[in-house]
């Protein structure tokens, strides 16, 4: 980690031994000491730490940070500081920026670790901050202009809506459903695909790596979007052949990513709506993250068209975060929350999603761990 980075936490940590003293916390040895050890490992062990009340606060105002971050993508800070340092009066005139502002602004950036400031106040990136810049491995850019967006900030606006009323924070915000807005904005929905490429990166190796997809003539990637999962498969496997399926101005920008990956002479893509209707002729389908977001009655309808696509010793594949039973701490608990208030959907524990599965003429045969934070649930038709 940069140095600037690992200073900025051991000053986050003597700052945040000053709010314990100053709320009446104790100052003894509930507060560790400054050590030189990994700082992701003292960030945990300082939070551990924390009084109650300062760690409610701490998730109360998180909404900082992530403000202050999607601003650096919406200015393209990162692209601005590829070539080399400036000083905020240098890149005010490139952003248009207030200096003195934008000097303050570049400061706290510093303190995040996502830049670092010399002794002329120049400002750099970071290995941190480099991750923002325009086409960085992981879409870090678009994710956060995607996620960080006006159109899916409204939605946790109406977080209380969406528990009064069961229904989504975004048609309460904007009018309509959230995949009914991305078809009528096609750029904000490319930039949505590429914030799912970016948000799962993780995920396409570790599925392709955590099952045996060499025995299958044909996968058909249901809902796959741009193809990044099946892409990562048949790079993988070299029997399979695949077909990509999604609507069509989500699959626009498949082909692209197919020919990058080596891939698009292997694949068909196909355009449609799974309620409709899903290809036929797989002997595998493979739907990631497709029924976490729709309700239970639209999650059967998907399944049951699978159902009746697929051969009767055709196998169904759900890569989705299944949710561990208890208080054991897990991201697709928050983001069972973001389901919620965007589309709708929910995550699920291995039990919800057998009796998902049974409802839709499938039985659930087993549930495949990967290295990443998704699972693959198995199932075959009944």
């Amino acid at each position: 980690m940069h140095t600037s980075t690992h200073e900025s936490l051991r000053q986050n940590e003597t700052d945040r031994r000053s709010i314990i003293i100053a709320s009446g916390g104790a100052a003894d040895a509930s507060i560790l000491p400054v050590q030189d050890v990994d700082p992701t490992e003292m960030s945990g062990i300082v939070s551990q730490a924390l009084p109650p009340h300062v760690q409610l606060i701490e998730m109360g105002t998180a909404y900082w940070i992530s403000r202050v971050v999607y601003a650096a993508a919406k200015l393209g800070l990162a692209d601005h500081l590829d070539s080399k340092p400036m000083a905020a009066a240098e890149l005010a005139q490139l952003v248009g920026a207030h200096v003195p502002s934008l000097h303050r602004f570049m400061r706290t950036l510093a303190g995040l670790g996502i830049l670092t400031e010399d002794g002329a106040q120049r400002f750099a990136l970071t290995p941190l901050g480099a991750a923002l810049k325009t086409g960085a491995p992981g879409s870090a850019k678009s994710s956060l202009l995607a996620l960080g967006s006006p159109w899916c900030a409204a939605a946790f606006d109406n977080l209380e809506y969406a528990l009064e009323t069961g229904r989504t924070g975004f048609e309460k915000a904007w009018g309509m459903p959230i995949f009914d807005y991305l078809a009528q904005h096609p750029e904000e929905a490319s930039l949505f695909s590429e914030t799912m490429v970016g948000f799962h990166s993780l995920e396409p190796p570790a599925v392709a790596d955590a099952y045996d997809f060499s025995g299958f003539k044909t996968i058909v990637d249901v809902g796959g979007a741009t193809g990044n999962l099946l892409a990562a498969v048949l790079a993988r496997h070299s029997g399979p052949s695949g077909i990509l399926f999604d609507l069509p101005h989500v699959v626009r920008d498949a082909p692209d990513l197919l020919r990058e990956r080596g891939v698009a002479e292997r694949v068909s893509v196909q355009s449609g709506d799974f309620f409709k209707g899903v290809p036929e002729g797989g002997d595998v389908y493979l739907l990631s993250h497709i029924i976490h977001d729709w309700s239970e009655d639209q999650c059967v309808t998907i399944l049951n068209n699978c159902h009746k696509a697929m051969a009767p010793d055709g196998r169904l594949l759900l890569v989705e975060m299944v949710l561990p039973a208890g208080d054991i701490p897990h991201p697709g608990k928050m983001l069972d929350m973001v389901m919620l208030v965007l589309p709708g959907g929910q995550e699920r524990t291995e039990s919800e999603y057998a009796a998902l599965l049974s409802k839709g003429g499938f039985r659930l045969t087993r549930v495949i761990p990967t290295t990443s934070a998704v699972s693959i649930v198995e199932a075959v038709p009944i």
